[in-house]
């Protein structure tokens, strides 16, 4: 699979030689990555170290591009005050959610290439050095599967693991108000792991992560099979150093890809 990476890799790219002019062949990559990018800019990817296949693009969509989703959604029917507050759709998605599929495979793909121009070996790092390991990031269709979602203030979702009738690798996409999401290992026939990973004192420790408005959430492995997530917008509860989260309507996309 990692031959296979680099292959398409250098399909796109070309291949780099250590003959070619330090600065001048690193412009061209440059500019040859910003041609790539749909967005214009190459997204930063954060991971979430205390959780094996969590990872976080806080500006994955401006401003402008999240109300053209929005625009797109409402086009639909969805999320109205006569539709209800969630829509899903399998199988033959609308063009909106193709193209944004298409754009988180282009994120995490520039981000595998960056780590290959850089000479960070993947044999090396291992898939977790990824937002999706390559044997999700090449799959076809990468999701088949879509939940839109919005949330008045004080409404949030449950704890939770996404049924197992869905593949590895789930993103979501959150829109229109900031939040905190919580993950917590799972109960019962993980004991064992928790003691392992969170030790026996910290078990039923919560981890806070922040979805600002534009945010995209890739959850793969350990993150989408052993931990659970949350959002608990009651008042008190939406909080991030020490700072009360304004509320507002909040819309999600979950992306998923059905086994």
């Amino acid at each position: 699979m990692e031959e296979e990476v680099r292959m398409l890799l250098q399909d796109a790219f070309g291949e780099s030689s250590d003959g070619e002019g330090g600065d001048e062949a690193q412009e061209r990559k440059s500019q040859d990555l910003n041609k790539l990018s749909i967005f214009g800019e190459i997204q930063n990817w954060e991971r979430i170290d205390q959780i094996k296949g969590l990872w976080l693009c806080r500006d994955f969509l401006s401003p402008d591009q999240q109300s053209s989703l929005l625009s797109a959604i409402q086009k639909e029917g969805w999320l109205s005050e006569f539709s209800g507050n969630q829509a899903m759709r399998f199988g033959n998605l609308p063009q909106w959610a193709i193209e944004l599929s298409n754009s988180i495979k282009e994120a995490v793909f520039v981000s595998h290439y960056l780590s290959e121009s850089r000479n960070l070996p993947t044999r090396d790092k291992g898939k977790e050095a990824y937002p999706l390991p390559p044997e999700l990031l090449w799959r076809e269709p990468l999701f088949d599967q879509l939940i839109a979602n919005t949330y008045q203030p004080g409404e949030g979702i449950c704890a939770h693991v996404d049924l197992m009738r869905f593949d590895d690798g789930i993103a979501i996409l959150s829109l229109e108000s900031s939040c905190v999401m919580h993950f917590s290992l799972v109960e019962d026939e993980l004991s064992d792991y928790r003691e392992e990973k969170a030790g026996k004192n910290s078990s039923s420790a919560k981890i806070p992560v922040l979805l600002t408005e534009g945010s995209l959430v890739l959850m793969w492995g350990e993150a989408r099979y052993f931990w659970k997530h949350e959002i608990n917008r009651k008042p008190g509860f939406q909080k991030w150093m020490g700072q009360e989260i304004d509320q507002r309507k909040r819309t999600s996309i979950t992306l998923r890809k059905l086994c």
